[in-house]
């Protein structure tokens, strides 16, 4: 299972400035409930001072979003925009003591929520990175570009790891091949396995991504016997049933195939335009679960010498 700092658990459970600002001028809104994250930063900025007076937030996501987010309203309340908009996703995370590296997508969001924001105020059009090359993971708005940043700034190899940095390929894994394209293309260029370079000073946003070294290993978990994994996902799944049946639908487990769990969707799930995302909402679940990384497919996916 991953190991959260203190301070996480602080902002988790304790958040700070969370809720509607009334007096907010600047507002910066990015992810989407689809997609399972979106965030809404409110700014209360002085026209005069250019001082950030208040900040609040509203959060949809997991414990590591809300921490990350309740984190930048602190660092940022009695700093000037500009003196803000130097903060990196990685100074939210070295604020909090750190971050699994499957988590850092979270402190992402809240360094492009303050670029929004600051746009939003300035009266500037805010475009985010997702218009800059080909879009390859549809669910979560990810180009190829930001790919070949996550990739290229932290020594990415594989697709796993892409996901956790991007979230790219994280729900429906139509876009594993394309995904796999873009890593096998810069892995190339770069000469293959290359350990990650330190980011340049000054560089926001997603040139920023980079995972806090831990100061010492952890003891490694023990590794889950096949019954003990079938129960923990079988557990998890139970303990979303009700939250996806208050909104007319349910889920089921239908077969485990190593990494990969088939689900069935069925009442107002089966065909709704949301259903991506609450296979994705499955998936987090089950990740935090089971402490790996775990693809949520729905039934229909399933290879045909299975069904």
């Amino acid at each position: 299972m991953w190991n959260y700092t203190d301070k996480v658990k602080e902002h988790f459970f304790n958040p700070k400035n969370s809720g509607v600002l009334d007096s907010a001028n600047a507002v910066g809104e990015v992810g989407s409930i689809t997609c399972g994250d979106a965030l809404r930063l409110m700014l209360k900025v002085d026209p005069d001072t250019q001082v950030i007076q208040d900040a609040k937030f509203q959060t949809f996501g997991c414990g590591s979003a809300i921490a990350s987010s309740s984190a930048l309203t602190e660092m940022i309340i009695g700093k000037t925009v500009d003196e803000a908009l130097t903060l990196t996703n990685r100074d939210i995370a070295e604020y909090l003591g750190g971050l699994p590296p499957e988590k850092m997508h979270c402190s992402v969001m809240g360094a492009e929520a303050l670029r929004a924001a600051i746009a939003n105020y300035k009266g500037e059009a805010w475009e985010d990175d997702h218009e800059e090359g080909e879009l390859v993971c549809k669910c979560f708005g990810v180009d190829a570009a930001m790919i070949e940043r996550a990739v290229t700034v932290n020594g990415l190899t594989t697709l796993e790891e892409v996901t956790h940095y991007t979230k790219a390929g994280g729900s429906c894994q139509t876009c594993h091949e394309k995904i796999e394209e873009v890593l096998e293309q810069v892995l190339a260029r770069t000469g293959a396995l290359k350990p990650a370079a330190k980011h340049a000073p000054g560089t926001v946003g997603l040139d920023a991504i980079k995972p806090l070294q831990p100061k010492a290993e952890p003891a490694a978990a023990a590794r889950l016997t096949n019954v003990q994994r079938m129960q923990a996902i079988m557990t998890a799944i139970e303990e979303m049933r009700p939250q996806i049946q208050r909104d007319g639908g349910d889920v089921e487990l239908v077969d485990i195939d190593g990494k990969d769990i088939y689900v069935r969707l069925t009442g107002a799930c089966s065909g709704c335009s949301q259903s991506a995302g609450t296979m994705m909402g499955v998936q987090m679940k089950l990740v935090e679960a089971l402490g790996e990384f775990v693809r949520v497919k729905p039934a229909s996916l399933m290879p045909a010498h299975a069904v």
